[in-house]
């Protein structure tokens, strides 16, 4: 038996809000979307050319306040080919909430407050 991971759920509360930040901060864009009929909710993949995994934003109108999402010991991780530009546009986007100088990564924190790992592609 295999098993392959193919998206993780990040449930959000301003949809384009966070397509924006993900498109700006880790280069992932829309792949495709489900749209419940009545409207209750929006589901959007995102990923890039890098990998298949993928990321699913779920919005629901039914929860308009910020999610709790508890004391933030989990995160999704990217390698980035140029890590000091990424640095760079990430403190430019004030969007780094944690750098681990002796491991030599940082993390991001999207609007949601979900955080992202940074790592050089060669560690």
């Amino acid at each position: 038996m295999k098993f392959k991971m193919v998206h993780e759920n990040y449930n959000v509360q301003d949809l384009q809000r966070s397509l924006d930040f993900y498109a700006k901060a880790v280069d992932l864009h829309e792949v495709r979307r489900k749209t419940a009929e009545d409207g209750s909710f929006v589901i959007v993949y995102l990923s890039n050319a890098e990998a298949d995994f993928e990321l699913e934003l779920t919005w629901l109108r039914d929860h308009p306040e910020k999610y709790d999402i508890g004391e933030e010991e989990f995160h999704l991780a990217f390698k980035v080919d140029d890590f000091d530009a990424a640095h760079a546009l990430h403190e430019k986007m004030g969007c780094i909430c944690f750098e681990n100088h002796s491991m030599g990564i940082y993390f991001i924190q999207d609007p949601d407050g979900y955080w992202l790992e940074i790592i050089p592609l060669h560690r």
